[in-house]
């Protein structure tokens, strides 16, 4: 409820400089701070002076509005003037104002929080407010207000002291100016002393990658030779255990026979840590190919059972392939992929002592991949075995201990991902150990990221920024969409014209390709579009909002949760032709 402080006369000259004192010590009583309180009485005394020389004289009101969200301290300023024409007014903007007013309602435009002029043929009405602080309002009982208008100062002010209290407000202004300026000038020296620790830092880290870069080369060439020159040697003692094992030179005894075998097996395990250590160094060092070629599962499976069948020593452990009918051919490098296998199928059988080793397959076509499992009842993993166990020369103890380099694993990660895939675990100790190899079905094919319930609504993201998809995709996924990812424009494009989402989150600043060009091709192309929710940390002008008239919603990044969104998600697709 607005309460009104004071009502004077504008008259006079006199009276321009009465009502500036009574605002700023309206100002001051209200808990306004000295500049504050300076614009304040400035603002009131510009209109005042219109009022008067343009006006023909009017009254001014001093009130406060309160309680109110948030408190206002209002002041109308009211003339009895020819008014503007609309062409003047230019609806009600103060740089038009200015020409018939003589600059003042400009001036006081930027002084004040709000600033609303009404004028007509009979005469013209000025309404200024500013905020008043929470605990300043806070005090604002109607016993307060009643005394604060007795505190006011008399109907005609001395001009002399009004012009003493100007003169001491600009000597303050001027002091807290060169305050300010100082305070400018040291953070600015500061800011250029921390900018050089940065170039220096900045080049220190250069200096410190170029030496990892370095050292990283140099271990890998090292690795690799030596490791071509480790199988020479090995490969020689195999074949000279294989001899002496066949009796070439003459039976061997049972104790010298045991010795050999002894002798072959070390060599043998020896050789496969030395091709393990060249496969990762090739794949460190970029230098390992993917020859994909098209073959099918039942011949990889076919393959594997005849490799594997030597390590079946365990008549307690059964060894199974589950193969399901009518899956894809792939195309990818069959002999990395039968490796990768061979590793995982390897290890359940090593570190299973009885039960079994289950072998699988399924194809996820809405992520366009393939999925191997390996499944055994064996001793399980931890959960910081499981951190670990990808980490090279990483060994897990357990009940059953066998020889090992720890190099599979990693080295089945890292083919997995040179293909396009990956590797992953889940294991409980004493329930066994699940493993997880994950292979696009067309190697080389730009395939889109799609996560989430295969029958939930289609989602897709476009926006070159990894992190905010990443959090879009989790909020999406627990609302039950279906996520389809791109990095750009032209990838988001050709995505859409071929899933046809539901729904589309987009950016607009991406490399290649825009978010603008993006809406702007695709309505050109398809004609009808899903509803798009304009997501972008952009200030956008209102030309560009123009632009975007076909989004459903345009929604600042900084302004998007785990609520909200899936609220605007869940609206969109149940009301697509509707806008928020």
């Amino acid at each position: 409820m607005k309460r009104v402080l004071a009502r004077m006369p504008i008259a006079l000259d006199a009276d321009i400089v009465s009502v500036r004192q009574c605002a700023r010590r309206i100002a001051e009583l209200l808990g306004f701070d000295r500049q504050a309180q300076t614009r304040i009485a400035t603002a009131v005394s510009e209109i005042a002076r219109n009022a008067y020389y343009h006006g023909g004289g009017g009254e001014i009101e001093f009130a406060v509005d309160a309680p109110a969200a948030p408190e206002l301290f209002c002041i109308r300023v009211s003339d009895r003037g020819p008014g503007f024409s609309s062409s003047e007014a230019g609806q009600n903007d103060p740089v038009d104002l200015a020409s018939s007013q003589g600059g003042g309602l400009t001036s006081a435009r930027r002084l004040i929080d709000h600033f609303e002029v009404d004028s007509s043929s009979t005469g013209t009405t000025v309404r200024l407010a500013q905020r008043i602080a929470r605990a300043a309002a806070a005090k604002l009982t109607p016993q307060v207000l009643d005394a604060l208008g007795a505190r006011l100062p008399g109907a005609h002010a001395d001009p002399m002291v009004v012009l003493h209290e100007q003169n001491r407000e600009i000597i303050d202004s001027l002091a807290d100016l060169q305050e300010r300026q100082a305070e400018t000038a040291r953070l600015n020296r500061e800011l250029e002393e921390t900018n050089r620790g940065v170039v220096a830092l900045y080049s220190e880290l250069e200096q410190k990658a170029d030496q990892l870069r370095s050292v990283s080369d140099m271990k890998s060439r090292f690795v690799s030779n030596m490791s071509h020159e480790f199988r020479t040697p090995l490969n020689s003692i195999l074949a000279l255990a294989r001899l002496l094992a066949d009796g070439i030179d003459g039976p061997l005894n049972p104790e010298q026979a045991r010795q050999v075998e002894y002798i072959r097996k070390a060599a043998q395990s020896l050789l496969e840590m030395v091709n393990d250590l060249l496969d990762l160094a090739k794949v460190e060092a970029g230098k390992l190919d993917v020859r994909p070629t098209r073959f099918g599962i039942g011949g990889l499976f076919a393959s594997l059972r005849g490799s594997l069948r030597p390590l079946l020593v365990n008549p307690a452990v059964e060894l199974t392939f589950d193969e399901p009918a009518e899956l894809p051919e792939i195309y990818a490098d069959e002999q990395k992929v039968a490796q990768i296998l061979r590793n995982l199928i390897s290890n359940a059988l090593k570190f299973t002592e009885r039960g079994h080793v289950c072998v699988g397959v399924r194809h996820e076509p809405w992520r366009e991949r393939i999925v191997f499992t390996v499944e055994d009842s064996g001793i399980g993993i931890d959960a910081t075995g499981l951190v670990t166990i990808f980490e090279e020369f990483s060994q897990i103890d357990g009940v059953l201990q066998h020889g090992g380099t720890g190099l599979g694993l990693p080295l089945s990660r890292r083919l997995a991902q040179l293909m396009g895939g990956d590797v992953r675990a889940r294991s409980e100790p004493g329930a066994g150990s699940s493993f997880e190899l994950f292979l696009p079905v067309r190697f080389g094919a730009s395939e889109p990221a799609r996560t989430g319930a295969a029958d939930g609504p289609c989602l897709l993201v476009v926006d070159d920024e990894e992190a905010f998809r990443y959090v879009v995709r989790h909020i999406a996924q627990d609302a039950g969409f279906v996520v389809l990812e791109a990095d750009d424009g032209e990838a988001g494009l050709a995505i859409a014209q071929e899933r046809r989402p539901d729904v589309v989150i987009l950016d607009l600043q991406m490399p290649r390709m825009d978010g603008y060009a993006m809406l702007h091709e695709w309505s050109r192309q398809a004609g009808d579009l899903p509803p798009v929710i304009v997501c972008t940390s952009q200030v956008l002008s209102l030309d560009q909002k123009r632009s975007l008239a076909a989004a459903h919603a345009i929604v600042p990044k900084h302004d998007i949760s785990r609520d909200g969104l899936t609220a605007l998600l869940h609206a969109t697709v149940a009301t697509p032709g509707e806008r928020p």
